[in-house]
């Protein structure tokens, strides 16, 4: 079992120390799944929703969230991020959104959890504007699909 990075030698919490590390080019992939009932869906996929466009207002808020991240989390490094890109795959017959989210930058330390917070801020916009329209919606499969950069070098999950 390796050694956690967030504790020190009394097992307390601490920021790790990345000084030292080199800089390099960090990418990650991450993603969240929003599955819904038919009225939900319907005022999804119709752009219909009392709210507004629901899928352009998730995407801001996840490039959002990603931008404050280390507000968010506390042991968090705040990043100078290059790059925040969410997308969206709607699924009519299983009536799911699948968010994707990338983070890039050029720094020391990875971009995973700018990743999985854009997924999951999405995701949670998505339900926000819908949720007066149905209560059964839900959200799951938050996931990091791939990283690349850094000491670790690249990781895909496998599918």
């Amino acid at each position: 079992m390796s050694e956690l990075s967030h504790t020190d030698e009394k097992g307390q919490a601490r920021m790790v120390d990345v000084g030292g590390k080199p800089v390099t080019a960090r990418r990650a992939l991450a993603e969240a799944r929003v599955s819904m009932g038919e009225a939900a869906w319907s005022a999804l996929s119709q752009n219909r929703a009392a709210k507004g466009d629901v899928l352009a207002v998730a995407r801001v808020a996840g490039i959002s969230a990603a931008k404050r991240t280390g507000e968010l989390i506390p042991l968090c490094h705040p990043l100078g991020l290059d790059s925040v890109s969410v997308e969206f795959e709607l699924d009519e017959e299983a009536r799911s959104v699948r968010v994707l989210a990338e983070a890039r930058c050029e720094g020391r330390t990875g971009v995973e959890m700018e990743a999985l917070t854009a997924a999951s801020l999405s995701a949670l916009t998505i339900y926000d504007m819908l949720k007066a329209v149905e209560k059964c919606i839900e959200i799951g499969d938050l996931r990091l699909l791939a990283k690349s950069g850094g000491k670790s070098g690249d990781w895909r999950r496998e599918a």
